[in-house]
């Protein structure tokens, strides 16, 4: 099933079918590891990965699993990582938050606001590579939401991509909460972070953020 799975279109209801499984999987006790759940995101982000080719990086986040999949990461695998399987992704390290897979160029951390650095690291890497940016090479695509975009560690890394023009794009997946704490609540008086290598969506999150209220709601 590995081969063919890999192929799998992750359409919208495949996605969010695969996402209430982990949820009700979650519920019974099935998956023991913390879960931030995708959701009321995937159009957005099928939109996004379209752009995205097989050889380019994906920088992800503790809420990772439409990310991996749509990369092209095995439903099957990532299944058996979050219960621990040695047979999962990570060999069943990773769990949740913590996926990696060197096949399809992926990276998760669970450090908000982290992967600027990392996506930034492997982006410095491919300009030095390939520095003829007027041909085709891999970009670099690093996802955070907009809590992290309140963080020094996006910032930073946002401004020295930008001054040396590496091929790495930023995207916010602006949900307006970190954990559960809206930016009018953080700080009054906002204003995004606005850059040429920066992309902004913006969407409803369908579940709460793991051990604020109930972990799931339907």
């Amino acid at each position: 099933m590995g081969e063919e799975e890999m192929k799998t279109e992750w359409t919208e209801k495949k996605l969010d079918e695969f996402e209430e499984r982990v949820a009700q999987e979650f519920i019974e006790g099935k998956i023991s590891c913390p879960i931030h759940l995708s959701g009321g995101n995937a159009s957005e982000l099928r939109s996004i990965f379209e752009l995205i080719n097989p050889c380019d990086w994906v920088i992800s986040t503790h809420r990772n699993h439409f990310h991996y999949l749509l990369k092209g990461g095995s439903g099957e695998k990532l299944l058996d990582e979050l219960y621990g399987k040695p047979t999962g992704v990570c060999g069943g390290y990773g769990r949740s938050m913590h996926i990696f897979d060197d096949k399809i160029n992926f990276i998760s951390t669970a450090i908000v606001g982290g992967g600027a650095a990392i996506g930034c690291g492997i982006a410095l890497a491919i300009a030095k590579e390939f520095p003829d940016s007027t041909k085709p090479r891999p970009h670099v695509w690093c996802f955070v939401g907009d809590g992290a975009e309140d963080s020094g560690h996006f910032i930073e890394g946002v401004r020295f991509a930008d001054a040396r023009k590496l091929p790495i794009t930023f995207i916010i997946e602006d949900n307006d909460l970190s954990i559960d704490v809206s930016k009018e609540e953080r700080w009054k008086c906002w204003q995004g972070v606005s850059c040429t290598n920066i992309v902004r969506y913006n969407y409803k999150r369908r579940y709460p953020h793991v051990g604020v209220g109930k972990h799931v709601n339907f």
